[in-house]
């Protein structure tokens, strides 16, 4: 059952009173919930537990999920524009079709994770785990991924346009039919790297 207004609030008023460290305020556990088109725009979750939680269709612009659980959540489709997820644990989590650009996904933990179709556009991924990952046809123009880890992701047919890669692992990646083009890919790892027919027209490689 999908959590009704009333209770939603309700879990964010206790949650930001465990943010401000009052006394035996509840951390916000919303494991499993079914938050399905919720509006969390603007929301504070630092550090919440959202695993597994069905967050499809929700809108998350610019919320704040620092250090949050969100391992095994559906976030398909779900608008994720401006938000901050430094830090926070998406493995495994359902992230298809979903609007990303401009989020700060730094240091966060993204491996295994279902990007497909996702718009990442200028979003932060830097340093970053994203092995195992599929960003088959995501777009990640103009995305920092500095040091990012994408060994062994799929990335076939995404597109890379102007994206910062430098020093990102990508061993043993698909980059089949992607689009590099004006990409820096200074001191990335490309060992074992599937390049088939990528387009590569004005990126840097040294």
């Amino acid at each position: 059952m999908t959590m009704d207004a009333t209770r939603l609030q309700l879990v964010l008023k206790n949650h930001s009173a465990w943010l401000l460290s009052s006394a035996d305020a509840p951390r916000s556990d919303v494991q499993r919930a079914d938050l399905r088109h919720a509006n969390l725009s603007e929301a504070d979750l630092t550090g919440a537990d959202l695993s597994e939680a069905d967050l499809s269709h929700a809108n998350l612009s610019h919320a704040n999920l620092s250090e949050a659980n969100l391992s095994d959540a559906n976030l398909s489709r779900a608008n994720l524009t401006g938000a901050d997820l430094s830090e926070a644990d998406l493995s495994h989590a359902n992230l298809r079709h979903a609007n990303l650009s401009e989020a700060d996904l730094s240091h966060a933990n993204l491996s295994e994770a279902n990007l497909r179709y996702a718009n990442l556009t200028e979003a932060d991924l830097s340093e970053a785990d994203l092995a195992e990952a599929n960003l088959s046809e995501a777009n990640l123009r103009h995305a920092n991924l500095r040091y990012a880890n994408l060994r062994y992701a799929n990335l076939g047919e995404a597109n890379l346009g102007e994206a910062n890669l430098r020093y990102a692992n990508l061993s043993e990646a698909n980059l089949r039919e992607a689009d590099l083009s004006r990409a820096n890919l200074t001191g990335a790892n490309l060992s074992e790297t599937n390049l088939t027919e990528v387009n590569l027209e004005g990126t840097k490689i040294q």
